[in-house]
């Protein structure tokens, strides 16, 4: 899979632009790191897909793209048509609207994807968790973490591949940086994620896929993907404020 936009640890990516659109804002830098074609409109205006909304700047453009998304994962049917349960915007995205999005273009095609609970887990339970996200987790094969206080999830980050072997990086949507996760840094209990310590959910690949196993799957990865129905909305850029929910 070739594309030009990557991300690890120390790269700088786009902020969420609304209080609650961390999710979305997860799920649109997924969509440009497995799409190339969508990451150069959303970069450079290039070649703009079919029903994306307007932008004159990347800025714009993003921040229109993470609407449309959050409508998608919040609504009465998921992406693929599916029934799915709706949720106020308000309160950001919930784990099983992320979840078929990621199935729906913003991971790699034919992926399946897990929802993990994981608050009540141990350290060492939390170690093992990290091990096994190392080997799920890899190049458009993402991984979100919903992060929180004491008694409530209250934003979403993107775990992204690090080393293979030990680490991962996460995307913080609040601050748009990339950090390093490491085991240790994810079962301390202070993860420092926008304010956030807490690890309360997963939504993870539910197994490991090689990557273009078949020249079937060469062939339909080359080939310039749909983007699914959304509509036009308003664009705006919006400060995100500490405590809102993604």
């Amino acid at each position: 899979m070739n594309t030009s936009f990557r991300l690890h640890s120390g790269d700088q990516a786009p902020r969420q632009t609304t209080p609650t659109t961390c999710g979305a804002a997860c799920l649109t830098v997924a969509r440009m790191l497995v799409d190339p074609p969508f990451a150069r409109w959303i970069i450079a205006g290039e070649g703009r897909p079919v029903g994306a909304p307007d932008g004159a700047t990347e800025a714009e453009r993003f921040s229109a793209y993470e609407a449309v998304v959050h409508r998608r994962t919040n609504a009465f049917r998921a992406p693929d048509g599916r029934l799915s349960m709706p949720w106020p915007r308000s309160l950001g995205t919930p784990p099983w609207g992320a979840r078929r999005e990621l199935e729906a273009g913003a991971a790699r095609r034919g992926l399946d994807y897990d929802i993990v609970p994981i608050r009540a887990d141990s350290a060492t339970a939390l170690r093992r968790r990290h091990a096994r996200l190392v080997e799920l987790v890899e190049v458009g094969v993402p991984a979100l973490l919903y992060v929180g206080s004491r008694t409530l999830p209250r934003h979403v980050t993107l775990v992204l591949p690090g080393d293979g072997d030990s680490y991962l990086d996460v995307y913080d949507p609040y601050t748009g940086q990339v950090t390093l996760l490491d085991d240790r840094r994810f079962a301390s209990g202070r993860l420092g994620l926008a304010g956030w310590d807490l690890p309360w959910v997963l939504v993870q690949p539910s197994e490991r896929k090689p990557i273009l196993d078949t020249v079937g799957d060469l062939v339909r990865d080359a080939l310039p993907r749909p983007m699914p129905h959304g509509g036009h909305v308003t664009t705006s850029e919006v400060s995100p404020t500490r405590g809102a929910r993604g």
